[in-house]
């Protein structure tokens, strides 16, 4: 810091998650605050620390299905046409697949007894024209099938995905600042993969395995009762298999998505804060943890795969086994005359194939049981309601003046700590008030107050006599615009991000702003000037400059109160005294609110309010509290003398 400059000390305004600035428990793991639980009596999928959970009861379990196929339930009901033609495609299809043995033990038993004893080749060209029709029919509603399943997976995706997008963007800002950035992402990738996986193909290996098995039960069953018979033997030591696996594969597969969410949060966290990552050597620290996360996941995976190494051959066991006793059984029998040859071949590969979908259900449950897990944390994420909501019958304010008023506000963001204990502060239209205070007074909870970032626990916000609860919600953010110490650049153009705050604005409105608040200069000196595109997070600019842009872009929405969040905090010396002229200007005939970083920015107030411990201790004209002997005139009279 220059020795030109006393600042004050600094209280960091909250930010979304995942901003170099933000509170530690807006981004730490160990977050010991659950704000971002549901206000319905819902499961949560996260702990009382803030981490993943993975330790379900039973009942917890079953709560978490339900409330997953509900959600699937909701995303296929648009596609109920869809979802008839296709069960009608893949009936038609698996009993055309099923038709081949019958066909060839009629053959057998049937044509080629006609072709030897009476030399009568119609019933063998009938049965093999048959057999070729039918295949070749079921080929094609097989292909029909694939593309009819591909189709309604993608509407799905296309749907949650959008969903999932739309839903976490209208959640307050008390939810993101708990749910780390990390998560979201894994929400929207190694998640939506897991899920786009099982609607791809794993639908189809259970639809078309389930019905092939009763298909093939059927046939087997009408060509020789007794060979059905040993089949439904070999049905009750499967059974138990199946139900082994699932007991077992709930568990391990759970605890690969939460592994696999722990690796991506602290992949994603990492290349957010690399700058303070290498600043503060912290490259040995974290691969130490990266690497405890993906042996955490190999682990996991290990287990699982541990699973199918008992599941799949004790499987392939069940079906040999129950394939000898066909075969036996009807070998005594054909010698007994009472089952022809072509029957036994034609049950000895229906008991062959009826095992062979199990293993692909195998794969299905594997597939199920990630996408289950996946689709949990993706419905828990949608039951999240924000806790600033909508007004259900707004009040219309097109025209505020500006003036601000808490009343009895009490405000805590956990039951254990209240930051505002009965605020009460009034601010008259076109006021500029500094904020200053150590760190925690709740300099930021007031200005996040004001913005409806959150809503007072007791008490109201009003803005020209209205309670921001009560308030149009397009109205209160055109009236109300907060600049933060991060200013946040999106990917595009200058001029783009300059009319974020006014979306539609001209070119000569834009470089205006640009101009009021000494932005201009500097735009004008990048390669492609106001086109320049500033890449990611504002790449191409400096953090003063970034500041500047954020300072052009709330002039140019033109609100009725302005909240700056230590906007000046990266600003040199002489970018701020550049910018002192244009902060004039974008204060000027508007409500003003500055969170002060510098006794420079103190001096453009109409009035300092000086905040210890969630109160108001000191309220004045700044000369008249220079003037006198408390708080501020100390930190006055420092900042004074390191001028000498």
């Amino acid at each position: 810091m220059s020795q030109q400059e006393q600042q004050l000390p600094v209280e960091t305004a909250a930010q979304p998650s995942g901003a170099a600035s933000a509170p530690q428990e807006a981004v730490d793991e160990q977050a010991a605050a659950q704000s971002a639980a549901p206000i319905t009596a819902s499961i949560t999928t996260l702990g009382v620390r803030g981490e993943e959970r993975d330790d379900f009861t039973k009942a917890e379990s079953k709560r978490l299905r339900r409330r997953s196929l509900a959600l699937l339930g909701s995303l296929a009901a648009p596609l109920k046409a869809r979802l008839v033609l296709l069960a009608v495609v893949v009936v038609v299809s698996t009993a055309g697949t099923v038709a081949g043995p019958a066909l060839i033990a009629w053959g057998i038993d049937n044509a080629l007894p006609a072709v030897l004893d009476r030399n009568d080749w119609v019933p063998a060209f009938g049965v093999v024209a048959t057999y070729i029709v039918v295949a070749i029919a079921g080929a094609v509603l097989t292909a029909w099938y694939t593309v009819l399943a591909a189709r309604i997976s993608q509407a799905i995706l296309f749907d949650l995905r959008k969903r999932v997008f739309l839903h976490t963007q209208r959640l307050s800002l008390e939810f993101h600042e708990t749910y780390t950035s990390g998560r979201i992402i894994s929400r929207q990738t190694s998640d939506l993969d897991s899920i786009r996986e099982l609607l791809d193909s794993g639908l189809n290996q259970l639809i078309q395995g389930v019905l092939y098995m009763v298909f093939t039960a059927i046939a087997l069953v009408a060509l020789d009762p007794t060979s059905g018979l040993v089949l439904a033997v070999s049905l009750v030591p499967l059974w138990f298999l199946i139900r082994w696996f699932q007991s077992n594969s709930q568990t391990l597969f759970r605890a690969t998505r939460v592994a696999s969410a722990r690796v991506i949060v602290h992949f994603v966290e990492t290349m957010t804060g690399i700058r303070a990552v290498q600043a503060f050597r912290k490259e040995s620290r974290n691969r130490d943890e990266y690497g405890g996360y993906v042996e955490d996941y190999r682990v996991a995976n290990t287990k699982v795969f541990n699973l199918f190494g008992t599941f799949d051959p004790v499987l392939v066991l069940i079906g040999n086994a129950t394939l000898a006793a066909v075969v036996i059984v009807g070998g005594f029998r054909i010698v007994g005359g009472s089952l022809e040859v072509g029957a036994l071949l034609a049950v000895a590969l229906y008991a062959k194939r009826f095992f062979d979908p199990a293993q692909e259900l195998a794969m299905f449950y594997n597939g199920y049981q990630s996408a289950s897990a996946a689709m949990e944390k993706i419905s828990g994420v949608l039951e999240e309601r924000p806790s600033v909501p909508d007004p259900v019958k707004p009040t219309r304010l097109a025209d505020a003046s500006g003036k601000m008023d808490f009343d009895d506000v009490v405000f805590a963001y956990n039951a254990d700590k209240v930051v505002l204990p009965a605020f009460d502060l009034h601010i008259p239209a076109g006021q500029t008030i500094a904020l200053v205070g150590s760190t925690g007074a709740g300099k930021s909870t007031l200005a996040k107050l004001m913005a409806r970032f959150y809503d007072p626990s007791q008490g109201s916000v009003q803005l020209d006599g209205v309670d921001l609860r009560e308030l149009d919600t397009k109205d209160m953010r055109r009236a109300i615009v907060m600049v933060t110490q991060e200013a946040y650049l999106f990917s595009g153009s200058v001029a783009d991000n300059i009319a974020l705050g006014k979306p539609g604005a001209s070119r000569e409105e834009i470089e205006r702003a640009a101009k009021a608040v000494g932005a201009h200069e500097f735009i004008m000196a990048l390669p492609d000037g106001y086109d320049t595109d500033v890449n990611k997070r504002g790449g191409r600019v400096s953090a003063g400059q970034r500041q500047l842009l954020s300072f052009a872009r709330a002039f140019l929405a033109d609100p009725k109160v302005l909240i700056l969040d230590e906007a000046t905090a990266s600003l040199d010396i002489p970018s701020e005294r550049l910018v002192q002229e244009g902060l004039e200007t974008l204060l000027a005939d508007r409500t003003a609110v500055i969170i002060a970083h510098r006794l420079s920015t103190v001096a453009i107030a109409h009035r300092v309010l000086v905040m210890e411990h969630g109160r108001i201790v000191e309220d004045g004209t700044p000369d008249d509290l220079i003037a006198g002997t408390g708080r501020f005139a100390q930190l006055h009279a420092a900042w004074r003398d390191s001028l000498v």
